[in-house]
């Protein structure tokens, strides 16, 4: 069985990013609850030669809605973060949510099979967007999902794996 581009990229998107929002929901309220301004997580980091949490979120947006504008446009390049409280960073992931919702499969699915570059400074790599996507783009995704995640859990919220998971794609 043939899996459609769509699925394997925006689908997956969708649903880790649905899970995002819910963990950084109850981050929010862990935070509020406790008398914690939740602005002091932003910083927060696994390990110190690793990137903030603020930087994981904007980064896993990057590797979701990034990387279906990366294959559109035949190049991705490293992304640029912002400075966002953790509201902005609330908005950024519903709002790239929103723009991955609005794509349609057939736009997707016509990505397939395409030339793209990685560009990094002078450094660049040539893929295949299908490549791209299941060697670079969903690893990285999942990555930088999972390590805000895990930034999280370590400090206090309360969350399990199925916060993660977003929904599943169950029978009907």
């Amino acid at each position: 069985m043939a899996v459609p581009f769509y699925d394997v990229s925006v689908g997956c998107y969708l649903q880790t990013l649905g899970g995002v929002a819910g963990f950084l929901e109850k981050g929010h309220a862990h935070f509020t609850a406790a008398n914690v301004d939740p602005n002091s997580v932003l910083e927060t980091r696994l390990i110190p030669d690793m990137w903030p949490f603020s930087t994981q979120v904007q980064a896993a947006v990057h590797h979701s809605l990034g990387a279906i504008k990366g294959m559109k446009a035949g190049l991705f390049q490293p992304p640029v973060t912002q400075p966002l409280d953790y509201r902005g960073l609330q908005k950024l992931v519903a709002d790239a949510r929103e723009q991955l919702k609005a794509l349609t499969p057939d736009e997707v699915n016509a990505l397939s099979g395409k030339d793209m570059l990685f560009q990094l400074g002078e450094r660049k790599l040539p893929f295949v967007t299908d490549g791209f996507l299941l060697s670079f783009s969903l690893p990285n995704f999942h990555f930088h999902s999972a390590t805000a995640y895990d930034i999280l859990r370590m400090t206090g919220v309360a969350i399990g794996k199925r916060d993660y998971m977003g929904s599943l794609k169950l029978k009907t």
